[in-house]
């Protein structure tokens, strides 16, 4: 792989990397980030032999440039990270403790030599009470990290050892911020906020071993709105009075902001007013936003950098991408087969594009008879669970269905996701009307895309199709939303920006102008004119940006160079409306 650098990266503080507070929705007054210099140790699973050591830039997996390191851990060998920290005069309050954004794929941590606890699995945070285990002065942090990649029950999403076309470089270890708080010992550890349209209302609740009584109080621009006080289940309701309600959209992504107390704790947050559904328009059912029909316009985002891998090289990356979109008039993101950083969703709800969100998926195994040609032949196959679609395993469906409900506890409260996909392309798909039902309980105020792209089984709210290499042809079932949830995939190279010697596209050309006509080419003929005819309601082009061998973004893989023209891209997306 050539070393290409965002600007970003090439910009890295590698002393305080992602410096900022990781955790938008529950924000306190107190913070200690410890991103920077780790010391590391590979330590091979039999002999327990050093493999090598040397320093890490956490939180950059050890695969990629920014982590100064650019080795692959592999399946057997375990990624030992260490680093000391001491806790700033008056930090310490009655507990501490510390959280990891993120950690592929299991890990076991100790303070002082003292196991506190660990995790399994790579896409979710976790926090652990630390308290008893500190000492004044110097204290020492130390992660052991075993990542099985595609060998064992967890999500892996689109990693590989062996990569190549849509499957990319297997990551490891630790890839989000590690952080510490110190919190009263009665504390607020999650909140849960549902904006109520119709009813005007934000409905909320307080997790906390005593909830009762917490108090609320919702400000408009700073200036207090409404405020209530829980009951004994920590929940309670807030009006917002006509004067102060402010539709969120895309359009104008207007954001409230939140105070909860609760004894000694006090904790920010944030919240929109907005309702998604489906609706009845012109005899279909269409994806609506606030209750009126609303055409969403958007791109695969794998979330991959050049230089940090499955780690955004900084915040303002992170925000380069969501503005480039917008300004292409693009509405909507579908993060692909990733649970991103919070910090990813706080800048799409506050600059205003929709999220659909992918659960990672995992499993044994595909068989590319199921999960690549019988589908492209429409030959359609059940999803009970079995090895043809990598879901033999037991204890992998057990583990797919927890992280299932952690992702979505984890993302309940981001403003503009509105849309969950549970399968994609029967990827470790099984049982996916079950899995679409049992999503509506955990979540009833979004839409359902059970399978993506294939193995449809009739479920969940949307009739779901991706189309490459062959014309855009499509048929509304009449039931649910029609999209084309997947489509495109042009590649354009642009030397010096190109990642690897093999290229990957569904259609190739090496003229930008060829290009840019051939996608203008696409909208116009065969994705705007199934509005009309069969009630098209959604369409994803792929993608955002390369990722190593695909060159099929519409920027580089750097993010260097824009291949797509925004204006005339916006224009193309003015055209897609109901």
């Amino acid at each position: 792989m050539k070393q290409l650098y965002t600007p970003w990266g090439e910009a890295l503080d590698r002393e305080h990397p992602l410096p900022e507070y990781p955790r938008p929705q529950l924000v306190r007054n107190s913070y200690v980030n410890l991103n920077g210099p780790w010391t590391y140790t590979v330590e091979d699973g039999e002999e327990y032999t050093r493999r090598r050591t040397g320093t890490i830039t956490v939180p950059f997996v050890p695969e990629c440039l920014l982590s100064g390191c650019d080795f692959q851990l592999h399946s057997g060998e375990t990624l030992w990270y260490e680093r000391a920290f001491t806790l700033p005069e008056g930090f310490r309050r009655d507990r501490v403790l510390l959280h990891f954004g993120a950690v592929d794929q299991s890990c076991t941590v100790r303070v002082n030599d003292a196991v506190v606890g660990g995790h399994e699995g790579g896409y979710l945070p976790f926090t652990l009470d630390i308290t008893d285990a500190l000492r004044g002065g110097e204290n020492r942090l130390t992660v052991a990290v075993r990542d099985l990649t595609d060998g064992g029950p967890h999500a892996y999403g689109k990693q590989k050892y062996d990569r190549g076309g849509i499957w990319y470089t297997a990551t490891s270890g630790i890839w989000q911020t590690v952080w510490l708080e110190s919190v009263p010992q009665k504390y607020i550890r999650r909140l849960r906020l549902t904006p109520d349209f119709d009813g005007r209302l934000l409905r909320w609740q307080v997790e906390a071993d005593d909830p009762a009584g917490a108090h609320m109080v919702v400000r408009m621009n700073g200036t207090c709105i409404a405020e209530d006080r829980a009951d004994e289940e920590g929940c309670g309701t807030s009006l917002i009075r006509e004067e102060y309600f402010r539709p969120w959209s895309p359009e104008d992504p207007f954001l409230y902001t939140v105070e909860v107390t609760l004894g000694e704790d006090r904790v920010e947050s944030y919240f929109g007013m907005r309702k998604f559904s489906t609706v009845e328009h012109r005899g279909r059912r269409v994806f609506a936003l606030n209750n009126e029909p609303y055409f969403q316009s958007g791109l695969l985002d794998q979330g991959y950098w050049s230089d940090g891998l499955y780690t955004p090289p900084a915040d303002a990356a992170v925000v380069h991408d969501i503005e480039t979109v917008k300004t292409m008039g693009f509405n909507m993101l579908r993060k692909h087969i990733k649970v991103e950083p919070l910090r990813w969703y706080y800048h799409c709800d506050r600059l205003g594009i929709l999220v659909w969100q992918d659960a990672v998926s995992g499993g044994s195994p595909f068989l590319p008879l199921y999960t690549q040609y019988l589908p492209f032949i429409g030959v359609p196959i059940g999803d009970k669970p079995s090895r043809r679609l990598g879901r033999a395993d037991e204890k992998g469906r057990a583990q797919f269905e927890r992280d299932l409900k952690g992702m979505i506890d984890l993302l309940y409260n981001c403003v503009s996701l509105c849309l969950w996909t549970p399968f994609n392309e029967g990827w470790g798909q099984f049982d996916a009307g079950r899995i679409a039902a049992q999503i509506k309980v955990l979540d009833p105020t979004r839409p359902v895309d059970h399978a993506s792209g294939w193995h449809d089984q009739g479920g969940g709210d949307v009739q779901s199709r991706h189309v490459y290499y062959k014309p855009v042809r499509l048929k509304n079932d009449g039931r649910r939303v029609l999209a084309l949830t997947e489509f495109g995939g042009y590649s354009l190279p642009v030397p010096g920006h190109c990642a690897a010697e093999k290229e990957f596209g569904y259609r190739a050309y090496r003229s930008a102008e060829a290009w840019m006509d051939a996608v203008e080419k696409l909208y116009r003929e065969q994705v705007h004119p199934w509005i009309d005819r069969e009630g098209l309601s959604a369409a994803v082009y792929t993608q955002v940006s390369d990722v190593e061998e695909e060159v099929n973004g519409l920027m580089t893989f750097d993010r260097r160079v824009t291949k797509m023209d925004p204006a005339r891209m916006a224009a193309i997306n003015g055209l897609l409306t109901f």
